[in-house]
């Protein structure tokens, strides 16, 4: 329980950090004032902000979906016949692969609807 309540404490961190950092320049755009330029932060867009880092992360758990599938294949090379490490590495094989299809998927998803998105306001 203790564990859960700790996930549930820092992905909610995570998304007050997303959200102020994603708000900050927003608001900082509604009041003309460049923070941007006086601080040296950049000038990019809110919305391209986010889509990195949606890359950023499909891309480390893609790493993560081919280290599952690595670690499959080496706990089944080195099996030496017993059936059922051959089945728990494959279990681990299938899982690997199914979750870089849904990564995969993930990721044409978010490419279409933030470049959709992008298009629409005219960015």
């Amino acid at each position: 329980m203790k564990k859960l309540y700790t996930g549930i404490f820092i992905m909610v961190l995570s998304l007050f950090t997303a959200a102020s950092v994603l708000v900050s320049p927003v608001s900082a755009l509604e009041t003309g004032i460049n923070y941007a330029e006086n601080t040296g932060l950049g000038n990019k867009d809110p919305r391209e902000i986010a889509a990195d880092i949606i890359k950023v992360i499909l891309g480390f758990l893609g790493i993560v979906a081919v280290i599952i599938i690595l670690l499959g294949g080496f706990k089944w090379m080195t099996a030496g016949g017993n059936e059922d490490k051959v089945e728990e590495a494959k279990k681990l094989i299938t899982a690997g692969v199914i979750g870089l299809v849904i990564i995969l998927a993930a990721y044409a998803i978010a490419t279409f609807v933030i470049s959709s998105l992008l298009n629409a306001t005219g960015a």
